[in-house]
């Protein structure tokens, strides 16, 4: 049972684009793409400042469609987004307290999508650090204590977040001593997401209702990027606009959004409001290292999906 209304028009719409997809892209396989695709028809119960209560939000409706939404893939920096709700429910709880430090890692962590910053807020959330390899003893404790925003995310009881696996930190050269271990000889411990499991994470936050609307507002803060052409930074390979979503965008649109690339996957995760249109909110995750490499697939889906809503 999915979070949206399967809807027999962005059905249509959303395999033309993938046909389109395909056919401009003949390398990418029909098994290296997954898609979520959520409508917001008005009046429209997002981003409103978590004016609905929980209740009347998770009851309000909406349409949506999805191609592969609830396969694996390893989502790399897109489970940022996942530490970020989990960090805010701490907060509010009082499981953590908040820290100027805290407070410029989670910053960070999605706003330049620094690993470093991420490998702090996983310390916090887990009460674990990284280090050399520990008895079996202490390591069982250890892996106990890293699984604990797996837990949260289980006590959601959202289907889509049945599968997921969130409890490893984001690297640049990789895993080592007790982190490499708790990867598993064949990594089989890594991080994994669906793109339904992500679209209704973010659906949740767009919607005011992520641990508490006035959080939820301060996560949106820090997931809005800027398309303005002129300002971006002249490295192009970490705004998290350029070849991502964000880059098949009219720049008189507003987007927020939590983008992940590696060698081998190039991944985003956006709400997205164009003029005098339905806003919506699209994931898209592509797996294998040439479709990773390949800066046009995103912003090309993206395109693609402007030109259904505008018509």
């Amino acid at each position: 049972m999915v979070f949206f209304n399967q809807d027999e028009q962005l059905e249509k719409l959303g395999n033309s684009i993938l046909e389109a997809t395909w056919a401009a892209f003949p390398t990418l396989a029909p098994n290296q793409i997954a898609l979520t695709w959520i409508v917001y028809d008005p009046p429209v119960p997002v981003n409103t400042g978590g004016a609905l209560t929980p209740n009347a939000f998770w009851n309000h409706p909406v349409r949506g469609f999805n191609y592969r939404g609830l396969e694996s893939i390893y989502p790399a920096s897109v489970v940022k987004l996942f530490y970020l709700v989990a960090m805010h429910e701490w907060l509010e709880k009082g499981m953590s307290q908040t820290s100027k430090e805290l407070e410029r890692a989670m910053g960070d962590m999605i706003v330049d999508s620094s690993n470093d910053a991420t490998s702090l807020v996983v310390d916090v959330l887990s009460g674990t650090t990284s280090g050399a390899e520990l008895a079996p003893g202490p390591f069982e404790t250890w892996k106990y204590q890293r699984q604990i925003v797996n837990r949260y995310y289980q006590s959601l009881r959202w289907e889509e977040m049945k599968s997921i696996n969130v409890c490893q930190k984001t690297w640049g050269d990789g895993p080592y001593g007790r982190e490499r271990a708790f990867y598993g000889e064949m990594f089989e411990n890594r991080n994994m997401l669906c793109t339904n499991g992500t679209a209704r994470l973010l659906h949740s936050i767009v919607g005011g209702v992520a641990v508490s609307s006035g959080r939820s507002q301060s996560m949106m803060a820090l997931l809005k990027r800027n398309l303005n052409s002129h300002e971006l930074p002249e490295n192009g390979d970490e705004d998290q606009v350029r070849g991502f979503l964000g880059g098949g965008l009219p720049e008189n649109s507003q987007i927020w959004s939590k983008a992940g690339w590696t060698s081998s996957v190039r991944h985003d995760a956006a709400y997205i409001e164009l003029p005098n249109q339905r806003s919506y909110l699209l994931v898209v995750f592509t797996e294998g290292k040439a479709q990773a490499k390949n800066r046009e697939i995103l912003p090309f889906v993206s395109q693609k999906v402007v030109e259904a809503i505008s018509n």
